[in-house]
């Protein structure tokens, strides 16, 4: 019957809407690199000492523990407290487990035993009884005022010793890392007691999906309370994304807000951290074997020597943050490294004047040194390049600013200038940036190595420098925009112009051919966004043809001129060949990537408006059309969409800014987007129409449902007669009522929303099972039907007539049923994670407190028993009917104004038009 309300052509469109849906997700959820992290391993059983805490805490945080991690000999020898080390503390995210230490803990433990034990970490971890804080935002106060007790309990542990610490270090994963940026929120929180903060996957933006309003306002005030004191927060903060493989926390929602006066915060995507050069998902970021130990190298250079701890001067912690994740010169860390070198005069001297100049070490080859001398070359040239296959950290490149004719005899270390690629170290060099070298010189060591290359060349930046202007966002790959690679050389800048927005996407083909065969040799293409730390790097063997996928994490500022380059080290006498075009499945990846969220809303105002279409045509014509037929009519973009622009539009005038402000309205969604550069051109008529499309299928979904169920009811307990009066089964109505305020009350109000949407499916499917019934007895004995028929016109006429069903009456009742259903079906979805937590939670509180539904469901429960045993027999008649039929469009507005983005706004406006449609049953 439902199929049957729609088009040929309409069906059609849905159809194709789901495809695009489908795109979409899958560019989300699944083309993606493969996972290239190394599982980290414990080399002994680990184990995990319960740490005691005072009994006033446990009594407080029943749930809450806290646990020293150890391995073999190490956990034997710590089990006997106090500590010697350097205490770190974990903290897991949501769902997460403090076992989630064991990788960090167990690396940092192996760094240990490789120094003797010269220095070693204790590294503690919090069981949060894998809380699922990112759905319920009521707890995470009270786990940042536990993470503060622990603190102090672990510096205690402490006390005594030679070295003891006065803070801890921190590492967070997921919204732990939010939680640890709330401890200096907290009124007697010192800010000493933290000494650095590394975060893992952390969405500090804002929450991925903030479906309750603990949730936001958590984050306002973290967020509000850092921006506001910035310039007192002392505290270095490092953020580590993920990449396009975490799609649960999108990478742009971790990089911490820039601020002009603040410099110690960093945030880097782990595809472009030195030696990492992995993209991760939401859990391996945890366990990644590279990415754990670029994080233990790191804290190992924090320690200061005189102390025994991790260091307190900012520049320094800046500084190795910066050499570990940053910019890797492929040198050891020095906090004051020596620049200048002195050259002995016993080894041997080649003078080089070529342009290009490629040197091949053998094993055991002897100390040399190569020197360009750079007179002739300022003439002709604009930049040196070089690099080196050799990744040992010796210094391999200098600046001569002391020479005689044979040799140079002082120098600058350059090294400490170069950068750690996968494959080689390099160094480019702008030559008028140093008028006073006289010379550039490579240091070939004598070392004990099969063989390793050594390239350098001068270029003109023109020659090297080639601009691409990226294809057009709606030429869905159908074009493209090519550039060829003739020169002989090895490093090239591709400039992709006018790539800066998230909603880009793109597909580069690199094709490479070599005059002659390069097998030992590979090219690197990196991808540099110079505006944020998200590069990635493709390493390929030549000749090849390699695939690039060109995507942003984070949109260009406003204020930011610097364009994106694809950098090319590439092989010499190779020819390479460069096209890009748009990728339109990964630009409805970035849709769904960046506005996936919002999607909720979108399908619940066309919901809405389908809604409210059934409520006129109830008024207008005496009957209530079909579900998909409405939908098809009411559910446009134009009837939503212009309000929001003209709103938006308005909000730039102060007068209407001061209005809406005294009126105290929110914030408006799209201003909100805007701020974050997150508009999309077209999102909003992309994300209505297939919200509309899910609210089609779901309707579908739903009546199907309901057939089946009165199917099975029938099937178990047999035919059963319409009701004669209209309040004949509404007896129920005043316990059931009761008994949802009062399971709202003592325990949950998610449970009382699902119970009362049970009690209603439970009304309409008995309807539907009474209207079957009526219809097989009419099939069996159509001259009793015809006479009931008579009798049903007739009490029309009576004056009894609003208590007495027709056969119209029930099926326009069941189609209003199923619009219903489908609004509380996201309703009760929406209001399901805080359900979810208090399940999860029940051993240790029976009460949810603090609730999110609880002021719902004093509203929306009476108004669904009340709408459970309605008939439009009784509505269409209502004075409330005009006014209630009214509600829906401004309501369906109001969800894409203030919804899209705050989830747990929408029940509020779906409970307003059901509230009078229940009232109108009365008045």
């Amino acid at each position: 019957m439902f199929l049957h309300s729609v088009s040929l052509w309409n069906l059609a469109f849905y159809a194709f809407m789901v495809v695009l849906a489908t795109l979409g997700v899958w560019d989300v959820f699944f083309d993606f690199e493969e996972n290239k992290c190394s599982m980290s391993y414990m080399f002994e059983y680990p184990e995990y000492q319960k740490i005691e805490l005072p009994k006033k805490l446990t009594k407080r945080y029943p749930s809450y523990e806290l646990y020293l991690y150890g391995e073999g000999s190490y956990a034997d020898e710590h089990k006997a407290l106090p500590l010697t080390g350097i205490p770190v503390l974990f903290l897991p995210g949501n769902a997460g487990s403090y076992k989630q230490v064991r990788s960090i803990g167990s690396i940092a433990l192996r760094k240990a035993e490789d120094i003797d034990f010269k220095y070693h970490f204790d590294f503690f971890s919090v069981n949060f009884n894998e809380e699922l804080v990112a759905l319920y935002g009521g707890s995470l106060r009270k786990q940042t005022k536990f993470v503060h007790q622990c603190i102090k309990t672990i510096l205690k542990l402490y006390k005594g010793q030679e070295f003891a610490p006065t803070s801890v270090t921190i590492v967070g994963h997921s919204m732990g890392g939010l939680v640890a940026r709330a401890l200096l929120t907290l009124k007697n929180f010192k800010q000493d007691l933290i000494n650095l903060l590394v975060t893992q996957a952390t969405p500090h933006v804002a929450p991925v999906m903030p479906l309750d309003r603990f949730i936001t306002e958590f984050y306002m005030t973290v967020n509000d309370y850092w921006i506001l004191n910035a310039r007192n927060i002392n505290l270095t903060t490092l953020s580590v994304a993920g990449g396009f493989r975490d799609y649960q926390v999108r990478s742009g929602l971790t990089f911490l807000p820039k601020l002009s006066h603040q410099t110690s915060a960093l945030s880097v995507v782990s595809s472009a951290v030195p030696k990492t050069w992995v993209s991760t998902d939401h859990l391996s970021i945890v366990w990644c074997k590279q990415l754990q130990l670029t994080t233990i190298r790191a804290f190992l250079d924090l320690i200061d020597a005189d102390t025994k701890q991790i260091t307190q001067k900012p520049k320094k912690k800046l500084s190795v943050l910066n050499h570990h994740f940053i910019r890797h010169p492929a040198k050891q860390f020095e906090e004051n490294p020596s620049i200048i070198s002195d050259f002995p005069g016993s080894s041997k001297w080649v003078s080089v004047k070529m342009s290009r100049w490629s040197y091949v070490a053998q094993n055991n080859s002897e100390k040399m040194y190569f020197a360009f001398p750079l007179a002739h070359h300022r003439k002709s040239y604009t930049h040196a390049y070089c690099q080196s296959t050799m990744l040992d950290t010796n210094s391999w490149i200098f600046g001569c600013i002391n020479s005689t004719s044979s040799m140079c005899r002082q120098g600058i270390d350059l090294s400490w200038k170069a950068e750690l690629l996968p494959t080689i170290k390099s160094l480019t060099l702008r030559l008028q940036d140093y008028p006073f070298l006289s010379h550039i010189i490579i240091y070939i060591p004598s070392v004990h190595v099969s063989q390793f290359f050594i390239d350098c060349e001068f270029f003109k930046k023109e020659a090297r420098s080639i601009q691409l202007p990226v294809t057009h966002l709606f030429s869905f790959g159908l074009t493209s925009r090519k550039v060829i690679l003739n020169l002989s050389g090895l490093y090239y800048n591709i400039e992709l112009l006018n790539f800066e927005q998230i909603y880009q996407a793109f597909k580069v083909n690199v094709v490479s051919k070599c005059s002659r065969s390069k097998e030992e040799k590979t090219s690197i293409y990196k991808l540099h966004i110079p505006w944020s730390y998200e590069d990635s790097l493709t390493i390929a063997q030549v000749p090849s043809s390699t695939e690039i996928s060109l995507k942003l994490h984070v949109a260009q500022p406003e204020n930011d001129s610097h364009v994106a380059l694809l950098k090319m080290y590439t092989v010499p006498d190779c020819k390479y060949e460069v096209t890009i075009k748009t990728s339109f499945p990964q630009i409805l990846g970035q849709v769904v990537r960046f506005h996936g969220g919002a999607y909720p809303a979108y399908v619940v105002s066309s919901i809405m408006l389908a809604y409210g279409g059934q409520l006129s045509s109830l008024l207008t014509t005496g009957y209530c059309l079909e579900y998909a037929t409405i939908l098809d009519k009411e559910a446009k973009p134009y009837r939503v969409d212009p309000f929001v622009i003209m709103i938006k539009f308005l909000l730039g005038y102060r007068w209407f800014k001061d209005l809406w402000d005294g009126l105290f309205l929110p914030e408006l969604e799209a201003i909100v987007l805007t701020s974050q550069s997150m508009c999309f051109p077209l999102v909003s008529l992309i994300l209505f129409l297939l919200g509309t499309c899910t609210a089609y299928w779901s309707g579908l979904l739903s009546s199907a449902s309901v057939q089946l169920l009165s199917s099975l009811w029938l099937a178990l307990k047999g035919p059963v007669e319409l009701p004669k009066d209209v309040r004949a089964n509404a007896s129920d109505l005043p316990f059931a009522t009761s008994v949802f305020l009062i399971v709202s009350w003592t325990t949950c109000g998610a449970l009382s929303i699902l119970l009362s949407y049970l009690y209603y499916v439970f009304k309409v499917v008995h309807l539907q099972a009474c209207l079957t019934t009526f219809r097989n007895n009419q099939q069996v004995n159509p001259k009793h039907s015809r006479r009931s028929e008579k009798k049903s016109n007739h009490h029309k006429d009576s004056p009894v007539q609003s208590l007495r069903l027709s056969v119209q009456d029930v099926e326009d009742s069941l189609r209003m049923h199923g619009t219903v259903i489908n609004l509380l079906t996201w309703v009760v979805l929406l209001s399901l994670p805080s359900l979810i937590y208090w399940l999860k939670n029940l051993g240790y509180y029976f009460k949810l407190q603090p609730d999110p539904c609880k002021p719902l469901v004093f509203l929306l429960t009476p108004a669904v028993g009340i709408l459970g045993n309605s008939y439009t027999l009784s509505v269409k008649s209502s004075k409330l009917l005009k006014s209630t039929s009214q509600f829906p469009l401004p309501l369906a507005v109001g969800i894409i104004a203030f919804g899209s983005t705050h989830l747990y706004r929408v029940p509020n406006f779906v409970v307003v038009p059901l509230l009078y449609h229940a009232l109108c049953n009365f008045l």
